[in-house]
């Protein structure tokens, strides 16, 4: 057997052990965080959270069908792509790391010599050398922690590490045959396939660095000046990327379409397929052009953008299916304006990345143009896009890092704690302190060392030594780092699944990896190490992390680990050299037999031990059986607020796909902050008849009520012990632009009003006792009094749509929240009280609040109790 077919042999065995894991530990259903969103929106092709998947939902509604197209089959499916996604990136892996063994191994810069003749082939003892060192790196990666999390899941992780892994290898199988005729149809394919990874995540971007870098290696010889200008230009392209092709080509096509319907009075759509017709046309053109006149760079790189844009145009799925309505349909991207905003994230607001203030310094506001929105037969105004401008405060500075001076996630005292800054204004030496001490060592090397170290317990942590942190195995450098670890509750040290050791093996051979491929292959080093910044560090530096996170971020810095597992496998090489040069000297078969045992055992065997029990989620249901018993808990055609990802996502899972209690309307408290969600309240989903949100879409459309101050000026309001009806007052003040009831802001934007601190809802009694809002031997109150804080301020927009439905329901549906945790401030957290897993809005007198199981085995939740109790405790007050 030639080394080509051993190559591939080999490769298909490791990628098919790798699926195997993945198979037998995927989760049965839909998981915690966005999975349950995304299986629903496999599962019905509905809208998922901005900027979208589109691609991920075509991939995964097809696995849904291959597995049968059955409600209670459908996360299987989704599941299933994840783990085969996650399986072909192992393949892919092992070809990569093969392909740099290979050259190191034969002492080559690349793999063919001039004119296109390959080198040598490899002797049996090279060839063996060389797969065992993809063998081991590529099964290290399948058991390190961070990816198999991902890999067992419905979420799009998955899919984009296998884009990662398949455009990377694709540069090197171009860099194989860059001396031969049509080599660069390699290079046109990986931008397609980066442009359809767009459809999925927007991480496979961040080897772009590295490709150029291949690319330069190949064709140039490499300089000090000319490498540090092709790195420049990689992250140039990047930038492109990011920037033009996703972005400013759906702007302008949105800016088409406004000309085109409001100026030329044409249909929707025009203007957008016009501005796409016109850029095609213009790249035939130019293309045509360029090949005519021998610009060959120019050619290539346009085709390279029109494949792209190609892989891209996945996105006109999100258009078509939000027109719809489905019942996820997340930013209603049911036009070209809307799918503008959808693509830019925009509301989830921005951030300050190479210069900026700190946190003390409140950036002012700068005017980005007219907010669009879509009505009858025009885009109509709805406010003003609004951003922040960074740079024009007095603390502005080169590479902010403490900004965001808000707290809600107590973002001030992180910056305080992680940097042992003293006083209230940072130094740049604190912005540098946190830097390295709270986002790169805690936000990165933490999990970067989690995977190849080893993992204290699943806890989450905040910078404390008890949860969450890396650690060894060895008692000695654990105990001096966090303390003696013998003292540890055995809940959350041997007990816990997460309680793996590696004891630094897989670290210390990717760092010999990483000195041998330094040594022996100086180019190959310079590409991994840049795709090691560029998905780690890079990640890093982008995102400037602030305040505490909802979750561990982990799975962003994936592709740092999967850079690593190639210097993994080429120390298995260094290994062999070092066995063959001093422990079995000459003897070269026995050193390659002795290190790749060696290696794999302490490696990748060590690793799957120490994982497997943690990641196996073969017998996970409890974000569905969660999901559930929120639902069993309320009433026919109850209302059903919930306040976080974890409480929402499966609760869209178990109604979307396996049709569990679709009479009960979930709100979101999030999102009813956005005209288009308090919107899609006003139609029917499922069995969930639509209702009056009391405000009317103009009322709410674009920037309009995002905030209504608190004043005790208003006529007819000024009776501060009174307890004014809520209805009327939402009514005719709040939702009224009646210049008496509208307040002008300093420069000059007008502000709606809340007259009062106190509201009565009147209590329906007939209506409370016949749909189970109160139980039969309550006694009823005849009006709830909800006292706000003396000291609020404002309402914002969901707050307002939340007193609006309360207001509006008239009783005709019960009321439910998956949390008390916001209520308080609406002063409503003394009429509701715990039935089964919801907090029921009432009210009754008399019956003390209900403890969590009261609905028994209805709730299906007989197995579960102490799992959900041990979920509780470790979620409360860390879900967004």
């Amino acid at each position: 057997m030639n080394f080509n077919r051993a190559n591939n042999v080999v490769g298909w065995i490791v990628g098919l052990i790798a699926c195997t894991v993945f198979v037998m530990t995927m989760e049965p259903t839909g998981s915690f965080w966005d999975c349950g969103e995304f299986i629903s929106s496999c599962y019905k092709l509905q809208i998922p959270h901005p900027p979208g998947a589109p691609l991920f939902i075509l991939l995964g509604r097809f696995f849904i069908i291959l597995f049968g197209d059955n409600p209670l089959t459908a996360a299987r499916g989704v599941n299933f792509m994840s783990a085969i996604a996650s399986g072909l990136s192992i393949l892919f892996l092992f070809w990569t790391i093969t392909h740099f063994a290979r050259k190191i191994v034969q002492g080559a810069d690349r793999l063919t010599g001039a004119g296109g003749h390959t080198l040598p082939e490899p002797t049996r003892s090279q060839t063996f050398t060389i797969l065992a060192a993809g063998v081991v790196g590529a099964l290290a990666y399948t058991f390190c922690d961070s990816f198999w999390y991902s890999a067992v899941e419905g979420e799009v992780y998955a899919s984009s590490a296998f884009f990662t892994a398949l455009v990377f290898w694709a540069i090197l199988k171009w860099e194989h045959n860059a001396d031969r005729a049509g080599s660069d149809k390699w290079i046109v394919f990986i931008f397609y396939m980066m442009g359809l990874s767009i459809g999925v995540h927007l991480l496979n971007l961040l080897t772009i660095p590295a490709i150029v870098m291949v690319y330069y290696f190949r064709k140039y010889k490499p300089t000090i000046w000319g490498t540090i200008l092709a790195f420049i230009i990689g992250c140039a392209i990047t930038g492109v990327v990011q920037k033009f092709v996703i972005q400013y080509t759906i702007k302008g096509a949105g800016e088409f379409d406004i000309l085109f319907v409001n100026s030329f009075h044409l249909p929707f759509f025009s203007g957008f397929g016009t501005f796409f017709v016109l850029l095609t046309a213009a790249l035939i053109f130019v293309i045509r052009w360029a090949a005519k006149k021998g610009y060959y760079f120019l050619k290539l790189g346009l085709w390279c953008a029109s494949f792209m844009l190609l892989g891209y145009s996945t996105y006109f799925t999100t258009l078509i299916r939000s027109t719809a309505n489905p019942g996820v349909d997340m930013y209603n991207v049911d036009n070209p304006v809307a799918l503008v905003g959808y693509l830019s994230r925009d509301q989830y607001g921005d951030w300050p990345i190479l210069y900026g203030p700190d946190f003390q310094d409140q950036p002012p506001t700068v005017d980005k143009g007219d907010l669009y929105t879509m009505g009858k037969d025009r885009y109509e105004v709805a406010g003003k896009a609004v951003g922040q401008d960074w740079g024009n405060t007095p603390s502005a500075h080169l590479f902010p890092r403490m900004w965001n001076g808000s707290n809600e996630r107590q973002e001030v005292n992180t910056y305080k704690k992680f940097s042992g800054m003293e006083g209230d204004v940072p130094t740049m030496a604190d912005n540098l302190k946190y830097f390295w001490n709270y986002q790169t060592n805690w936000m990165f090397m933490r999990y970067f060392l989690w995977n190849y170290s080893g993992k204290q317990n699943d806890l989450e942590g905040f910078g404390n030594v008890r949860d969450g942190n890396w650690i060894t195995g060895i008692p000695f450098i654990d105990n001096w780092r966090l303390g003696d670890q013998s003292r540890m509750p055995d809940s959350i040290h041997t007990n816990n699944k997460s309680y793996n050791r590696m004891f630094l093996l897989p670290l210390i051979l990717g760092l010999i990896g990483v000195v041998f491929m330094y040594k022996r292959g100086r180019h190959d080093f310079w590409v991994t190490l840049i795709l090691f910044f560029f998905t780690g560090e890079a990640v890093v530096i982008y995102l400037n992390q602030a305040g505490l996170q909802p979750r561990e971020r982990d799975y962003a810095y994936a592709g740092a680990c999967y850079a690593f597992a190639i210097w993994i496998g080429i120390g298995v090489i260094w290994v062999k050299d070092l066995l063959e040069k001093y422990a079995l000297k000459g003897k070269a078969d026995a050193a390659n037999y002795a290190a790749a045992g060696l290696c794999f055992l302490a490696v990748p065997v060590l690793m799957g031990s120490q994982e497997w029990n943690d990641h196996d989620r073969s017998k996970k249901t409890l974000a569905r059986d969660l999901a559930r018993d929120y639902l069993e808990s309320c009433p026919p055609n109850a209302i059903l607020f919930s306040f976080g990802d974890n409480d929402t996502y499966p609760l869209w899972y178990a109604q979307e796909v396996e049709g569990i209690r679709p009479d009960v309307r979930v709100m979101v408290n999030t999102l009813l902050g956005t005209d288009w969600y308090m919107n899609q309240l006003r139609y029917k989903i499922n069995e969930s008849a639509p209702f009056d949100v009391l405000f009317t879409p103009e009322q709410v459309v674009g920037d309009r009520r995002n905030v209504a101050y608190f004043t005790d000026k208003v006529p007819g309001y000024t009776d501060a012990g009174r307890y004014y009806d809520l209805d009327s007052t939402l009514t005719n003040v709040t939702a009224s632009d009646d210049p008496k009831y509208v307040m002008q802001s300093d420069n000059g934007t007008p502000l709606n009003l809340v007259p009062t601190h106190k509201f009565n809802v009147p209590v329906d009694l007939n209506a409370v006792r016949s749909n189970g809002t109160v139980h039969e031997s309550d006694s009823v109150v005849s009006e709830l009094h909800l006292d706000m804080p003396a000291d609020k301020r404002y309402l914002l927009k969901n707050d307002l749509a939340i007193l609006g439905i309360i207001a509006r329901n008239k009783w005709k549906r019960p009321i439910c929240f998956t949390s008390p945790q916001d209520l308080g401030d609406l002063g409503l957290s003394k009429y509701v009280r715990l039935r089964g897993l919801s907090y029921r809005a009432g009210a009754g007198r008399g019956r003390q609040p209900a403890q969590r199981g009261e609905c028994g085995q209805r709730n299906g939740l007989q197995d579960h109790h102490g799992e959900i109790r041990l979920w509780r405790r470790q979620q409360a007050g860390r879900i967004l």
